[in-house]
């Protein structure tokens, strides 16, 4: 059985604080908190009950990412985006809110609508602290306002899951919105704990190419011409256009900016946690809706990251999210048009590659005898044999050269 400081050691926390969530009573056995490395890492207070050392080491999203018992063999899974209703484009028609929103505002338009007509009380997202703006929190959205002050990416640590146990325990229905690994963690909770099914109405994603440490912030800031971390008054990291500017203002009244590709590109994805290398699911295979970035292609079929208006992938992967999307469109929330898979895969070069990236990387811990998440019903196998056997290798090789430096333990 696994347990935390085990999963944590080796190298498998995700951050999440499903850990901490799952527990009961005054006095938490779990808290989870800012590490030196830049994470949001639990910590264990007082001895761990049996039950929810049990339940961790079967939920935790960082040890376990395991479809139910059809999985890759199910009707509509396609092997690598997983399961798939319907995929679109598509965009809030609120200007306003499309233009705040990182990717066009398609999961903010889905979260309003839903708000408007009543089917959930609430939103548990991730937004930024207001009292700290490099730091995220969860915060409970109860009208359109609270949606539109959330929208935008968090490139840094959140524990969306931390409090889930106060939800569950309320009389009221809300949405989930995280990370990937965050929703297979609710979605797995839910195979044991009746309480998720009967109270969180939807689960949402974002596609994540990982979560850069709160190190990875500071270093952008320098990367910006910021001196010191606590001279910023106000930061987002894109939005306020698409794809947007990393923005921050200082105590001085200056106001510093670099565009998406340099900041994420250049800078932030330096900074990902290990778990995140290792993740065959930056997708979102376990949410009702899964929504990400609809880059523009040019010439060559590549993304681009010019200036444009924005506008995002919508992949419902249910029959329940896909009655949401059309009870949106109908409603004039959501304006969509249609998307091949393979035109995705074009908008998401890394995503189409990942799960193939993903088995060979796992290969390599495992010829070091390395601990390794328990993975199951995600098509690895077939997609490493889609990446191919030279760059498999290459990858496996890469990653053994990494471990024996020491990457991969905390």
């Amino acid at each position: 059985m696994l347990d935390v400081e085990t999963i944590k050691a080796s190298g498998l926390c995700s951050g999440c604080g499903l850990c901490a969530g799952i527990g009961e009573g005054d006095r938490p056995a779990i808290v989870m908190k800012d590490a030196a490395n830049g994470y949001r890492r639990p910590v264990v207070t007082e001895p761990v009950p049996e039950e929810q050392a049990r339940r961790i080491d079967e939920v935790c999203p960082g040890a376990n990412i395991v479809h139910g018992a059809e999985g890759e063999d199910a009707p509509d899974y396609h092997p690598v985006w997983g399961p798939v209703q319907t995929a679109r484009l598509g965009w809030s028609s609120n200007a306003a809110l499309r233009r705040n929103a990182s990717s066009g505002g398609g999961l903010s338009a889905l979260l309003t609508h839903l708000l408007a007509t009543g089917e959930i009380d609430y939103v548990v997202q991730v937004s930024a602290a207001p009292d700290l703006p490099l730091r995220n929190m969860t915060r409970v959205s109860t009208g359109a306002e609270d949606v539109f002050a959330s929208a935008g990416s968090r490139y840094a640590p959140s524990s969306p899951l931390e409090d889930i146990e106060r939800h569950l325990a309320g009389h009221s229905r809300f949405a989930f919105v995280g990370k990937p690994c965050d929703v297979a963690g609710l979605r797995q909770l839910a195979r044991i704990d009746p309480r998720v099914d009967e109270k969180v109405a939807y689960m949402f994603a974002f596609m994540c190419a990982g979560v850069p440490s709160h190190h990875g912030t500071s270093a952008l800031l320098r990367e910006m011409g910021i001196a010191c971390d606590d001279e910023v008054t106000s930061f987002r990291y894109r939005g306020d256009g698409w794809p947007g500017f990393a923005t921050a203002a200082t105590a001085s009244g200056e106001t510093h900016r670099m565009d998406y590709d340099s900041s994420w590109g250049g800078v932030l994805n330096r900074y990902l946690q290990f778990r995140c290398k290792i993740c065959p699911d930056g997708i979102g295979e376990f949410a009702d809706v899964v929504c990400a970035d609809g880059w523009y292609l040019d010439e060559a079929n590549a993304p681009i990251f010019d200036e444009r208006g924005g506008r995002s992938i919508i992949l419902s992967r249910n029959a329940k999210g896909e009655a949401l999307v059309q009870s949106a469109e109908r409603a004039g929330a959501l304006q969509t048009q249609p998307v091949t898979i393979e035109e995705i895969a074009a908008m998401q070069p890394y995503q189409a590659r990942r799960k193939g990236l993903t088995g060979a990387r796992l290969t390599a811990m495992a010829l070091l005898g390395r601990r390794r998440p328990r993975y199951r019903g995600l098509a690895l196998a077939e997609n490493m044999k889609r990446l191919g056997p030279a760059k498999a290798l290459r990858e496996l090789l890469g990653t053994l050269r990494r471990l024996l430096r020491g990457q991969g333990r905390e």
